[in-house]
């Protein structure tokens, strides 16, 4: 399905339209319009198995479908007057552009958008010079896009904090959580996320799709790599 930018039937047109509040199952259905909710047999970036996966780089691939989810999470902070919106490279770098967009046209005045990547000890810097735009404006809103276990969200957060400056983190922004990852648990007042469900997921020696001899996909998450290491069946042979 293509997604329209022209003025429906009603003469809304497709910005105010996404500004409304979404629930989950909303959420979800532009997942799975994008082709980035699948089904199958599936190892995830923890190793542990699943038979639903979420696709965010088939997402990414559709911009008016990203927009859409990110303009909606955008409007969440219209009110928290952001300066600079900062998400983690790389899928992380196209939502900062959407929700900054999005802000500069709600607030009326340009908005930042930026992205931390990942340095040699496996965490997030801050380069580019991006470090002394969030020294320079201080309130400051982390995005991403599927957050689990919050780590990576924590670590953009500690680089945030490293630029100095007088600085304020107004909140962090998920389009989808499915951890049950808290506000506290990422240190922020605010957390804001389209999406809530969480997709059951097992440890390998527990996975009843492997008991049952369900082929692993091999083109999404660490299917390729466990079917290398265990020489498992994968699901394109």
């Amino acid at each position: 399905m293509r997604r329209s930018n022209n003025p429906d039937s009603s003469g809304c047109s497709y910005l105010e339209k996404e500004l409304r509040i979404m629930s989950n199952e909303e959420t979800m259905e532009v997942f799975r319009e994008a082709g980035a909710l699948l089904n199958g047999h599936f190892v995830l970036n923890s190793g542990r198995h699943a038979d639903h996966y979420v696709n965010k780089d088939a997402l990414i691939a559709r911009p008016l479908f990203t927009h859409e989810l990110c303009a909606k999470l955008a409007s969440h902070f219209a009110g928290d007057n952001i300066d600079v919106v900062v998400a983690p490279a790389m899928a992380g770098i196209a939502l900062a552009q959407h929700i900054g967009m999005t802000l500069s046209t709600l607030r009326g005045d340009d908005v930042f958008a930026v992205y931390a990547e990942k340095d040699d000890a496996g965490g997030f810097v801050l380069r580019r010079g991006y470090d002394q735009i969030v020294a320079d404006y201080p309130n400051v809103l982390v995005v991403e896009d599927v957050m689990t276990t919050g780590k990576s969200v924590r670590e953009v957060i500690m680089a945030v904090q490293r630029a100095g400056g007088e600085m304020e983190i107004k909140g962090v922004g998920v389009l989808w959580n499915r951890g049950n990852v808290t506000a506290g648990d990422l240190w922020v007042d605010k957390l804001i996320s389209l999406c809530d469900v969480r997709f059951d997921s097992w440890p390998e020696e527990e996975c009843s799709l492997c008991k049952q001899g369900i082929p692993i996909d091999i083109d999404v998450g660490h299917g390729a790599n466990f079917v290398a290491r265990q020489g498992a069946v994968p699901a394109e042979i």
